[in-house]
């Protein structure tokens, strides 16, 4: 098993932050560290030069022309050993000309020459083994039109200062943003746990719905998971009246079954052998085979199918079409089916092919030339529009409200169970909340109108 896969959706969440959490963060405080210290680093450059500034102001030519630096320098560190900051004066011969108290003891690698006007910046180290970052200028000293005297100028200071400020700066950088890392995932928690609370809501809902302790999904749902939760109750919805609709037909069917089974058990235990008893037995049998037959049909409504591929309605009626120019092929009807190819019917095949099959059915049997069928989509509330005519002698206005009840014909003298009305007006009217209106057409035949 995946140990991933079982992962909660706030810990997954927070797995993933915390990774671009620290990738950020990361990035983040290695440019703020490389910026610091270039500009640490820049900073120690100015104070170096400004160092050499100073010392190319103090200096100048004695009477003998050489160059001659005061006892008593502006900067009191270059006065003190071990102070950290030192300077050097080489001549162009690369000699020693002066040296600041500070360097007492030391001895510093710097280069013999630098080019004149160019200050020259670098790191180097004592043969102690101590670090130095080293500024190194080259002037040229006028002592009169005609003569010249070449200098260069060295200025260095331990790396220790700048280090301890880096490692300062650096130390504090990262504890903010770690500080700043935890305070972020800990309100990210919070907002994840938040606004994921609709979900697990969701999951103790339907937890409580499978023990029995509730029957269907609050609605208290934000509008993102509306469209779910709606979805969900309208399936247990579904689920419910479809057992409802099958314990009440098993229920109708042994009630129906009681009265034929009896009579036959009577007959049977009479033993009567004569003609009576076939006709009994035949009729009581052609009474049971009504009942399961109607039975079966008020069971077969399965209703809406979530998330179900969508119907085409014209292949349907095309089959429909070839089946009943089949079985009423005495009468030589015309069928004149009128639809879109692209209507498609959002539900359950069998539900639809029971609605047409009964409305076609019926239409047939009182046509005298014409049955008509017009599909369109319904404008008034999202489904489909369903129109059923014949030519007929239609169905008199005093029995529109009794023909699609159980077990009632508009004829009793045509052929029937007297249930195919009531099963459409169960699946329209209860499955899929539509209506089923009856009619006349102009030339006076019967008009079914089924709005699904």
């Amino acid at each position: 098993m995946n140990r991933a896969g079982g992962l909660s959706l706030n810990t997954r969440l927070l797995i993933a932050a915390s990774v671009v959490l620290a990738a950020f963060l990361g990035l983040t405080g290695l440019t703020l560290d490389g910026a610091f210290r270039e500009s640490a680093l820049a900073a120690t450059r100015e104070q170096l030069k400004v160092q050499i500034y100073s010392l190319l102001a103090a200096a100048e030519l004695d009477d003998s022309e050489k160059l001659a630096v005061p006892k008593r320098l502006p900067e009191v560190r270059l006065d003190t050993p071990g102070s950290g900051l030192y300077a050097q004066v080489n001549d162009a011969a690369g000699d020693v000309v002066w040296r600041s108290r500070s360097m007492l003891g030391l001895s510093l690698p710097f280069a013999a020459i630098y080019r004149t006007g160019e200050p020259a910046f670098h790191e180097l180290a004592s043969s102690e083994g101590a670090r130095f970052f080293a500024l190194g200028l080259g002037v040229v000293w006028e002592a009169s039109p005609r003569k010249r005297f070449g200098y260069t100028f060295y200025v260095a200071e331990s790396t220790e200062p700048f280090n301890a400020l880096v490692g300062g700066f650096r130390r504090s950088l990262w504890a903010w943003l770690l500080a700043a890392a935890l305070v972020l995932l800990g309100v990210q928690g919070f907002i994840w746990r938040w606004g994921l609370a609709p979900l697990r809501r969701v999951a103790l809902e339907v937890a409580e719905i499978e023990a029995g302790r509730r029957d269907e999904l609050s609605s208290a749902y934000p509008k993102e998971l509306r469209l779910l939760t709606e979805s969900l109750n309208t399936f247990l919805r579904n689920r419910s009246a479809h057992l409802d609709r099958y314990r009440n037909a098993l229920s109708d069917l042994a009630h129906s079954l009681k009265t034929p089974l009896a009579v036959i058990r009577g007959a049977v235990e009479k033993r009567e052998r004569g003609e009576g008893f076939q006709e009994t037995l035949e009729e009581q049998i052609e009474r049971i085979d009504k009942a399961v037959d109607y039975q079966l049909q008020r069971a077969a409504a399965s209703g809406r199918t979530l998330f179900a591929v969508p119907v085409a309605v014209a292949p349907l009626v095309h089959k429909l079409q070839q089946s009943f120019a089949k079985v009423y092929a005495g009468k030589a009807l015309r069928f004149n089916f009128s639809m879109d190819s692209r209507t498609v019917f959002h539900g359950d095949e069998s539900d639809l092919l029971e609605v047409l099959g009964n409305l076609l059915d019926n239409a047939c049997k009182w046509a005298q030339r014409e049955v008509a069928l017009r599909v369109t989509v319904n404008g008034e509330r999202p489904g489909l529009l369903l129109e059923v005519e014949d030519d007929g002698p239609g169905i008199p206005e005093n029995l529109y409200k009794l023909i699609s009840q159980r077990g009632m014909r508009g004829d009793q003298n045509v052929a029937g169970h007297g249930i195919g009305l009531a099963v459409v007006r169960e699946i329209v009217e209860q499955v899929y909340g539509g209506t089923l209106e009856f009619g006349r057409t102009e030339r006076g035949g019967a008009l079914v109108r089924v709005r699904l």
